[in-house]
């Protein structure tokens, strides 16, 4: 069997918009991810206030307790027969950020309790209030500890952001699918494909690591 890439190269500027598109979905997830993931972090912190905090356990134990393709599938295929009818990219954005928020609300309530309590205690006997110190004194220290796992969320994401392309939206698994049915070449679409993955996901890694140095270099722990 004789390896064939003409077709991946002939195809390059599609795998190459498809791999735009995919940055685009990942990054616009992550930011509503961390959204979520902070009002749902900081909401399980708090057990006093049962309502909130009961809600936001019921969103993580959903989320993580079923697959993504089926969460994106009832964004876009269930919500049109309660007559909402969202684009196909605000879909598979709002799926990939839901999703990841629950991710993300863990590693928020991880870093915060993370945090010696006696800072708190020290900032509310300075006379600070509860919401000051946290935002003053404790969440610039967590931030730093959330980076890492963050990292490996925002690289988890670029994977997962293949299953955007069953919703029909252009990203690089759709684009290599589109290529497959015209080439037939399975093998060596699917290989660009990976590759084109491991790259993103390669350098999202260091980029992320940098940023943590840099932080760290700063004093912020």
């Amino acid at each position: 069997m004789s390896l064939d890439f003409l077709p991946v190269l002939e195809g390059w500027p599609e795998l190459l918009h498809g791999a735009i598109v995919t940055v685009k979905i990942t990054a616009t997830s992550l930011v509503l991810g961390c959204i979520f993931g902070l009002l749902v972090g900081m909401g399980r912190l708090d057990r006093s206030k049962r309502l909130r905090y009961g809600i936001c356990t019921a969103y993580v134990t959903f989320i993580r307790g079923t697959p993504l393709l089926v969460q994106l599938f009832l964004l876009f295929f269930g919500l049109p027969q309660f007559d909402i009818l969202l684009p196909a990219f605000l879909c598979g954005v709002l799926g990939l950020g839901i999703y990841s928020g629950a991710y993300v609300s863990e590693i928020v309530r991880g870093a915060i309790q993370s945090i010696d309590k006696g800072q708190m205690e020290a900032a509310r006997s300075l006379g600070m209030s509860s919401g000051k110190a946290m935002r003053t004194i404790i969440l610039p220290q967590a931030v730093v500890r959330m980076i890492p796992p963050l990292g490996n969320e925002f690289i988890a994401l670029i994977k997962n952001s293949a299953l955007v392309s069953l919703l029909t939206i252009a990203d690089l698994m759709h684009e290599g699918q589109k290529i497959i049915s015209v080439s037939y070449r399975s093998l060596e679409v699917y290989l660009a494909v990976a590759l084109v993955y491991l790259v993103l996901t390669t350098l999202t890694g260091m980029a992320l690591q940098k940023v943590e140095q840099r932080l760290r270099a700063g004093g912020a722990v």
